[in-house]
Protein backbone atom coordinates (compact mmCIF):
# COMPACT_ATOMS: atom_id res chain seq x y z
CA UNK A 1 0.00 0.00 0.00
CA UNK A 2 1.17 3.22 -0.98
CA UNK A 3 0.24 7.05 -1.45
CA UNK A 4 -0.92 10.18 0.35
CA UNK A 5 -3.30 9.66 3.41
CA UNK A 6 -6.92 9.88 2.62
CA UNK A 7 -10.15 10.45 5.18
CA UNK A 8 -13.46 10.01 4.10
CA UNK A 9 -16.80 9.54 5.77
CA UNK A 10 -19.68 7.30 5.02
CA UNK A 11 -23.07 9.34 5.83
CA UNK A 12 -26.99 8.26 5.73
CA UNK A 13 -30.11 9.69 4.66
CA UNK A 14 -31.87 8.42 7.47
CA UNK A 15 -32.50 12.28 8.84
CA UNK A 16 -33.33 13.68 5.32
CA UNK A 17 -31.77 14.70 2.41
CA UNK A 18 -31.09 18.47 3.45
CA UNK A 19 -29.52 17.06 6.62
CA UNK A 20 -27.44 14.81 4.32
CA UNK A 21 -26.38 17.34 2.83
CA UNK A 22 -25.49 19.64 5.30
CA UNK A 23 -23.27 16.81 6.61
CA UNK A 24 -21.51 16.72 3.70
CA UNK A 25 -20.71 20.49 3.47
CA UNK A 26 -19.81 20.58 6.97
CA UNK A 27 -17.39 17.35 6.65
CA UNK A 28 -15.37 19.02 3.53
CA UNK A 29 -14.95 22.55 5.77
CA UNK A 30 -13.70 19.67 8.36
CA UNK A 31 -10.88 18.38 6.19
CA UNK A 32 -11.93 14.95 4.90
CA UNK A 33 -11.25 14.34 1.41
CA UNK A 34 -13.99 11.84 0.39
CA UNK A 35 -17.88 11.78 1.62
CA UNK A 36 -19.59 8.63 0.65
CA UNK A 37 -23.69 8.56 0.63
CA UNK A 38 -26.09 5.22 1.00
CA UNK A 39 -28.56 4.71 -1.46
CA UNK A 40 -30.44 1.22 0.32
CA UNK A 41 -33.25 0.09 -1.12
CA UNK A 42 -36.48 1.58 0.33
CA UNK A 43 -34.48 4.21 1.86
CA UNK A 44 -34.31 7.77 0.93
CA UNK A 45 -32.39 8.25 -2.73
CA UNK A 46 -28.75 8.21 -2.37
CA UNK A 47 -28.73 10.20 -6.03
CA UNK A 48 -30.59 13.04 -5.07
CA UNK A 49 -28.43 13.75 -2.08
CA UNK A 50 -25.79 13.23 -4.48
CA UNK A 51 -26.45 15.48 -6.69
CA UNK A 52 -27.15 18.52 -3.96
CA UNK A 53 -23.92 17.69 -2.50
CA UNK A 54 -22.26 18.04 -6.17
CA UNK A 55 -23.83 21.67 -6.59
CA UNK A 56 -23.17 22.82 -2.86
CA UNK A 57 -19.66 21.77 -2.34
CA UNK A 58 -16.66 22.85 -3.89
CA UNK A 59 -13.78 20.56 -3.07
CA UNK A 60 -14.60 17.38 -1.06
CA UNK A 61 -15.12 14.63 -3.46
CA UNK A 62 -18.26 12.37 -3.30
CA UNK A 63 -19.24 9.05 -4.13
CA UNK A 64 -22.04 6.31 -3.98
CA UNK A 65 -21.99 3.97 -1.19
CA UNK A 66 -23.45 1.93 -2.91
CA UNK A 67 -25.61 1.24 -5.73
CA UNK A 68 -26.49 -1.78 -6.66
CA UNK A 69 -27.18 -2.80 -10.90
CA UNK A 70 -30.12 -4.96 -10.26
CA UNK A 71 -32.84 -1.90 -9.25
CA UNK A 72 -30.64 0.48 -11.28
CA UNK A 73 -29.79 -0.60 -14.97
CA UNK A 74 -26.18 -0.36 -15.23
CA UNK A 75 -26.59 1.92 -18.42
CA UNK A 76 -28.64 4.23 -15.97
CA UNK A 77 -25.90 3.99 -13.55
CA UNK A 78 -23.45 5.16 -16.20
CA UNK A 79 -25.64 7.95 -16.94
CA UNK A 80 -25.77 9.33 -14.02
CA UNK A 81 -22.22 8.94 -13.02
CA UNK A 82 -20.99 11.11 -16.25
CA UNK A 83 -23.72 13.47 -15.19
CA UNK A 84 -22.18 14.10 -11.64
CA UNK A 85 -19.02 14.16 -13.17
CA UNK A 86 -20.27 17.66 -15.22
CA UNK A 87 -22.10 18.92 -12.27
CA UNK A 88 -18.78 18.67 -10.24
CA UNK A 89 -16.40 19.62 -12.07
CA UNK A 90 -14.84 15.52 -12.12
CA UNK A 91 -15.23 14.98 -8.08
CA UNK A 92 -17.68 11.91 -8.44
CA UNK A 93 -16.61 8.50 -7.05
CA UNK A 94 -19.19 5.87 -8.59
CA UNK A 95 -19.46 3.28 -5.44
CA UNK A 96 -21.62 -0.25 -6.62
CA UNK A 97 -22.32 -2.99 -4.51
CA UNK A 98 -24.43 -6.33 -5.14
CA UNK A 99 -27.26 -5.03 -2.94
CA UNK A 100 -29.38 -6.67 -0.55
CA UNK A 101 -31.22 -10.17 -1.34
CA UNK A 102 -33.24 -9.16 1.13
CA UNK A 103 -34.76 -5.93 -0.20
CA UNK A 104 -35.01 -7.68 -3.79
CA UNK A 105 -37.25 -10.32 -2.21
CA UNK A 106 -39.64 -7.43 -1.08
CA UNK A 107 -39.85 -6.38 -4.62
CA UNK A 108 -40.35 -9.24 -6.12
CA UNK A 109 -37.12 -9.32 -7.49
CA UNK A 110 -34.56 -12.69 -7.77
CA UNK A 111 -31.00 -11.54 -9.30
CA UNK A 112 -28.08 -13.72 -10.32
CA UNK A 113 -25.13 -14.25 -7.47
CA UNK A 114 -23.62 -11.22 -6.02
CA UNK A 115 -20.08 -11.32 -7.46
CA UNK A 116 -21.12 -11.87 -11.29
CA UNK A 117 -23.76 -9.31 -10.98
CA UNK A 118 -21.21 -6.85 -9.55
CA UNK A 119 -18.48 -7.85 -11.92
CA UNK A 120 -20.81 -7.76 -14.89
CA UNK A 121 -21.65 -3.96 -13.80
CA UNK A 122 -18.43 -2.84 -13.28
CA UNK A 123 -17.05 -4.34 -17.17
CA UNK A 124 -20.23 -2.41 -18.60
CA UNK A 125 -20.31 0.40 -17.01
CA UNK A 126 -16.75 1.29 -17.46
CA UNK A 127 -17.14 0.36 -21.12
CA UNK A 128 -20.02 2.61 -21.54
CA UNK A 129 -18.03 5.60 -19.39
CA UNK A 130 -14.89 5.39 -21.47
CA UNK A 131 -17.56 6.15 -24.91
CA UNK A 132 -17.45 2.31 -25.54
CA UNK A 133 -20.49 0.11 -26.84
CA UNK A 134 -20.17 -3.05 -24.37
CA UNK A 135 -20.76 -5.40 -27.03
CA UNK A 136 -17.32 -7.14 -26.46
CA UNK A 137 -17.61 -7.31 -22.55
CA UNK A 138 -16.84 -10.72 -21.47
CA UNK A 139 -19.63 -12.96 -20.01
CA UNK A 140 -22.92 -10.44 -19.80
CA UNK A 141 -25.98 -11.79 -19.73
CA UNK A 142 -27.09 -8.56 -21.60
CA UNK A 143 -27.23 -8.49 -25.68
CA UNK A 144 -25.91 -5.02 -26.02
CA UNK A 145 -25.58 -3.24 -29.84
CA UNK A 146 -23.21 -1.28 -31.15
CA UNK A 147 -25.53 2.18 -30.44
CA UNK A 148 -25.43 1.36 -26.77
CA UNK A 149 -22.93 4.24 -26.40
CA UNK A 150 -23.13 6.92 -24.18
CA UNK A 151 -23.99 10.59 -25.69
CA UNK A 152 -21.56 12.25 -22.95
CA UNK A 153 -19.28 9.77 -21.37
CA UNK A 154 -17.24 11.21 -18.79
CA UNK A 155 -14.80 8.36 -17.23
CA UNK A 156 -15.21 7.22 -13.64
CA UNK A 157 -13.35 6.03 -10.62
CA UNK A 158 -15.34 2.53 -9.79
CA UNK A 159 -15.13 1.27 -6.14
CA UNK A 160 -16.85 -1.67 -4.74
CA UNK A 161 -18.51 -2.54 -1.36
CA UNK A 162 -17.06 -5.43 -0.38
CA UNK A 163 -16.94 -7.70 2.97
CA UNK A 164 -16.49 -11.62 1.38
CA UNK A 165 -13.53 -13.22 0.44
CA UNK A 166 -15.25 -13.56 -3.52
CA UNK A 167 -15.99 -10.16 -4.00
CA UNK A 168 -13.05 -8.72 -2.46
CA UNK A 169 -10.61 -11.09 -4.91
CA UNK A 170 -13.68 -9.87 -7.60
CA UNK A 171 -12.62 -6.18 -6.51
CA UNK A 172 -8.85 -6.91 -6.61
CA UNK A 173 -9.58 -8.00 -10.39
CA UNK A 174 -11.93 -5.37 -12.15
CA UNK A 175 -12.40 -2.22 -9.68
CA UNK A 176 -10.34 1.21 -8.42
CA UNK A 177 -11.13 0.99 -5.24
CA UNK A 178 -12.32 -0.93 -2.81
CA UNK A 179 -15.19 0.15 0.20
CA UNK A 180 -14.11 -2.78 2.64
CA UNK A 181 -15.79 -3.10 6.14
CA UNK A 182 -13.11 -3.80 9.17
CA UNK A 183 -14.61 -5.23 11.80
CA UNK A 184 -12.63 -5.36 13.90
CA UNK A 185 -9.91 -2.53 12.23
CA UNK A 186 -7.02 -5.28 12.59
CA UNK A 187 -9.65 -7.32 9.94
CA UNK A 188 -7.87 -4.79 7.31
CA UNK A 189 -4.58 -6.97 6.65
CA UNK A 190 -7.06 -10.12 5.66
CA UNK A 191 -9.09 -7.77 3.17
CA UNK A 192 -5.81 -6.11 1.59
CA UNK A 193 -4.68 -9.70 1.22
CA UNK A 194 -7.59 -11.20 -0.88
CA UNK A 195 -8.00 -7.87 -2.39
CA UNK A 196 -4.08 -7.91 -3.25
CA UNK A 197 -4.49 -11.87 -4.72
CA UNK A 198 -7.37 -10.66 -7.16
CA UNK A 199 -5.30 -7.93 -8.88
CA UNK A 200 -2.27 -10.33 -8.97
CA UNK A 201 -4.47 -12.72 -10.69
CA UNK A 202 -5.15 -9.74 -13.37
CA UNK A 203 -1.31 -8.50 -13.47
CA UNK A 204 -2.23 -5.26 -11.33
CA UNK A 205 -1.27 -4.25 -8.53
CA UNK A 206 -2.52 -3.59 -4.84
CA UNK A 207 -1.14 0.01 -5.13
CA UNK A 208 -3.24 0.52 -8.26
CA UNK A 209 -6.62 0.88 -6.18
CA UNK A 210 -7.47 3.00 -3.62
CA UNK A 211 -8.74 0.72 -0.58
CA UNK A 212 -10.61 2.28 2.40
CA UNK A 213 -10.52 0.74 5.66
CA UNK A 214 -14.42 1.39 6.32
CA UNK A 215 -14.69 1.17 10.04
CA UNK A 216 -17.10 2.16 12.88
CA UNK A 217 -15.66 5.01 14.89
CA UNK A 218 -16.90 6.71 17.91
CA UNK A 219 -15.25 10.12 19.55
CA UNK A 220 -16.09 12.41 22.04
CA UNK A 221 -14.07 14.42 24.97
CA UNK A 222 -15.65 12.47 27.07
CA UNK A 223 -14.45 8.60 26.66
CA UNK A 224 -17.19 6.78 28.42
CA UNK A 225 -19.75 8.83 26.41
CA UNK A 226 -18.49 7.95 23.14
CA UNK A 227 -17.69 3.84 24.33
CA UNK A 228 -21.49 3.97 25.05
CA UNK A 229 -22.37 5.27 21.25
CA UNK A 230 -20.36 2.88 20.36
CA UNK A 231 -21.80 0.33 21.85
CA UNK A 232 -25.75 1.21 20.44
CA UNK A 233 -23.81 0.86 17.16
CA UNK A 234 -22.93 -2.92 18.30
CA UNK A 235 -25.88 -4.22 19.57
CA UNK A 236 -28.12 -2.68 17.29
CA UNK A 237 -26.21 -5.08 14.46
CA UNK A 238 -24.87 -8.07 16.89
CA UNK A 239 -27.36 -10.31 15.06
CA UNK A 240 -26.10 -9.38 11.19
CA UNK A 241 -22.15 -10.11 11.92
CA UNK A 242 -20.97 -13.58 11.29
CA UNK A 243 -20.08 -15.62 13.78
CA UNK A 244 -17.20 -17.12 11.71
CA UNK A 245 -15.51 -13.60 11.29
CA UNK A 246 -16.21 -12.76 15.18
CA UNK A 247 -14.42 -15.93 16.40
CA UNK A 248 -11.24 -15.45 13.71
CA UNK A 249 -10.77 -11.73 14.76
CA UNK A 250 -10.73 -12.94 18.47
CA UNK A 251 -14.30 -12.39 19.55
CA UNK A 252 -16.49 -14.65 21.39
CA UNK A 253 -19.56 -14.90 19.20
CA UNK A 254 -21.85 -15.96 22.33
CA UNK A 255 -21.64 -12.62 23.79
CA UNK A 256 -23.28 -11.26 20.84
CA UNK A 257 -25.73 -13.70 20.76
CA UNK A 258 -26.89 -12.91 24.46
CA UNK A 259 -26.80 -9.13 23.13
CA UNK A 260 -29.33 -9.91 20.07
CA UNK A 261 -31.27 -12.38 22.55
CA UNK A 262 -32.13 -8.94 24.82
CA UNK A 263 -32.70 -6.61 21.54
CA UNK A 264 -35.49 -9.50 20.43
CA UNK A 265 -36.81 -9.16 23.82
CA UNK A 266 -37.23 -5.28 23.65
CA UNK A 267 -34.69 -4.94 26.21
CA UNK A 268 -32.86 -2.21 24.35
CA UNK A 269 -31.35 -0.52 27.25
CA UNK A 270 -29.91 -3.92 28.69
CA UNK A 271 -28.09 -4.90 25.42
CA UNK A 272 -25.93 -1.65 25.26
CA UNK A 273 -24.66 -2.58 29.04
CA UNK A 274 -23.87 -5.73 28.08
CA UNK A 275 -21.57 -4.78 25.14
CA UNK A 276 -18.45 -5.99 26.69
CA UNK A 277 -14.75 -4.18 26.53
CA UNK A 278 -14.01 -6.70 24.16
CA UNK A 279 -17.19 -5.95 21.97
CA UNK A 280 -15.97 -2.68 21.53
CA UNK A 281 -12.89 -3.49 19.91
CA UNK A 282 -15.12 -3.63 17.00
CA UNK A 283 -14.82 -0.22 16.07
CA UNK A 284 -12.12 2.61 16.74
CA UNK A 285 -13.22 4.02 19.97
CA UNK A 286 -13.01 6.81 22.84
CA UNK A 287 -11.42 10.32 23.92
CA UNK A 288 -9.53 12.25 21.29
CA UNK A 289 -6.16 10.71 22.40
CA UNK A 290 -7.72 7.33 22.43
CA UNK A 291 -9.00 7.85 18.76
CA UNK A 292 -5.67 9.38 17.14
CA UNK A 293 -3.62 6.50 18.78
CA UNK A 294 -5.67 4.03 17.03
CA UNK A 295 -5.49 5.50 13.71
CA UNK A 296 -2.10 5.88 13.94
CA UNK A 297 -1.44 2.13 14.72
CA UNK A 298 -3.32 1.71 11.43
CA UNK A 299 -1.45 4.32 9.53
CA UNK A 300 1.67 2.77 11.09
CA UNK A 301 0.59 -0.74 9.44
CA UNK A 302 0.07 0.62 6.09
CA UNK A 303 -3.24 1.92 6.07
CA UNK A 304 -3.47 4.52 3.24
CA UNK A 305 -7.09 5.43 3.63
CA UNK A 306 -9.73 5.63 6.63
CA UNK A 307 -13.23 6.15 6.08
CA UNK A 308 -15.19 6.53 8.90
CA UNK A 309 -18.60 5.38 9.69
CA UNK A 310 -21.23 5.56 12.43
CA UNK A 311 -22.07 6.69 14.98
CA UNK A 312 -19.18 8.86 14.71
CA UNK A 313 -19.91 9.92 18.31
CA UNK A 314 -22.66 10.13 20.41
CA UNK A 315 -23.37 14.29 18.98
CA UNK A 316 -21.83 14.04 15.62
CA UNK A 317 -21.98 17.64 14.90
CA UNK A 318 -19.48 17.91 18.33
CA UNK A 319 -17.54 14.61 16.62
CA UNK A 320 -17.11 16.39 12.94
CA UNK A 321 -15.79 19.58 15.07
CA UNK A 322 -13.33 17.03 16.99
CA UNK A 323 -12.18 15.74 13.87
CA UNK A 324 -11.90 18.70 11.96
CA UNK A 325 -10.09 20.30 14.90
CA UNK A 326 -7.74 18.02 16.51
CA UNK A 327 -7.95 14.45 14.66
CA UNK A 328 -7.15 14.90 11.12
CA UNK A 329 -4.60 17.53 11.73
CA UNK A 330 -2.74 14.98 14.47
CA UNK A 331 -3.00 11.94 11.90
CA UNK A 332 -1.85 14.20 8.81
CA UNK A 333 1.10 15.33 10.55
Amino acid sequence: MSGELTFSARIGSKGGIRALVNEAVALEMAGFDQVWVSNDLFGQSGLVGLSAIAALTSRIKFGSGVLDPVTLHPVQIAMAASSLQELSGGRFLLGLGAGSDVFFSWAGITPIRPVPRTRQAITTIRALLAGESPTNVEGLDSAYTERAVLQAPRPTPIYVGAMGPKMLHMTGRFADGALALCLPPGQFHHVVAQIAAGADAAGRSIDDLDVAACLWCSVDEDRDQAQRAMAVQISRYAGSLSTDALAAAGQDPDEFTHVTALIAAGRSDDAVHAVSARMLQLGIVGGVNDVIDQCREMISQGVRHLSFGPPMGPSPAAALALFGKVVLPALRA
